[in-house]
């Protein structure tokens, strides 16, 4: 059974920097693609970024929503069976909680994300 375990989310001033981390278990990342959403009070969940790994993960095509472009970039540890998220220069509307999942093909579509982690929180204070 594949399960994916978010962390690494907190409270953080705008400008401020945080690493997310999603832990793969049942499965390999590599050859899969590993996205990361968000959803703030109120609103829909949202796509972030995704990275779709080639089956030796030593390379990944990354796609990043326009908000977090720049900002944000995706990585991954084969030895740990783990993606991580790294957010730089936080603004307040970055606040959501925030999701990794994987799909088996590249897409910015939740309906194509088989399996979720169960979120963390990212709060950015102005």
């Amino acid at each position: 059974q594949v399960q994916l375990v978010d962390s690494g989310g907190g409270l953080v001033q705008a400008g401020a920097s945080l690493r997310l981390s999603c832990a793969v278990s049942g499965r390999t990342f590599s050859g899969y693609t590993m996205g990361w959403f968000r959803q703030a009070p109120g609103k829909e969940r949202e796509f972030v970024a995704a990275a779709s790994w080639s089956t030796s993960a030593t390379y990944y095509v990354g796609d990043y929503a326009d908000s977090v472009k720049g900002r944000f970039t995706i990585s991954g540890d084969n030895a740990k069976n783990t993606v991580y998220l790294e957010m730089n220069n936080l603004k307040p509307e970055d606040t959501a909680v925030y999701y990794c999942a994987t799909a088996s093909s590249r897409s910015r579509s939740r309906g194509a994300y088989e399996y979720w982690g169960q979120g963390t929180q990212v709060t950015v204070s102005s």
